[in-house]
């Protein structure tokens, strides 16, 4: 159904941001979701941009091609704008980020309504020692706390051995992922700080 500008629900520009904002954030195309969710172009655009509403199997759909479960999508609807938000141990929404194996878990602690991004963190666990590990790179800086294991860390043509307490930041822009889970299972904190171009994007 197409929804006028005045008519738009807080609801319908929640989903819509909330939709744009997970597809950007794994490095996705409207194409490429769209052709996942099995909707056209056009419907993926006008569902972002809150021009029309969407019924729960396209919602489904959507979720699906994003990675996440459709509950995911309204989990934060309820959270005051500007608010504080809690994540209890063990919460936090798990995501699927471009590479992500069994075993690899990132769970992002913190979520943002609107469209605009400053920072993410994410709760990242590793288990399967022998796994290949991708070469990422976003804009930005990013910051690594050491919480549990032994990890050796690639940034550009420089290793690191990080234990437990260690730190490591770094620019983004340069290629940069685990070498070497040296001690299993691990787990550390990893924040995303954006630059303010990108946030608007």
């Amino acid at each position: 159904m197409q929804i006028g500008e005045d008519n738009k629900t807080p609801l319908e520009r929640y989903l819509g941001n909330t939709i744009r904002e997970l597809r950007q954030r794994h490095g996705l195309t409207i194409a490429q979701v769209s052709a996942q969710a099995g909707i056209s172009r056009g419907m993926l655009s006008k569902i972002e941009n809150a021009q029309t509403s969407a019924g729960l199997e396209v919602l489904n759909r959507i979720a699906q091609a994003l990675g996440v479960s459709l509950s995911m999508l309204f989990r934060n609807f309820d959270v005051p704008q500007g608010g504080a938000q809690l994540v209890k141990k063990g919460g936090g929404m798990e995501v699927v980020r471009k590479g992500t194996k069994s075993g690899h878990t990132y769970h992002l602690l913190a979520y943002d309504q609107g469209p605009r991004k400053l920072f993410e963190p994410f709760l990242i666990t590793m288990e399967d020692e022998a796994e290949r590990f991708p070469v990422f790179q976003h804009p930005g800086t990013e910051f690594i706390h050491m919480l549990k294991g032994v990890i050796e860390y690639r940034h550009g043509q420089q290793t690191y051995i990080l234990h437990p307490g260690d730190t490591l930041t770094f620019q983004g822009e340069i290629p940069h992922g685990p070498e070497r889970l040296i001690k299993t299972p691990i787990q550390f904190l990893s924040i995303f700080v954006y630059p303010q171009s990108s946030a608007a994007d």
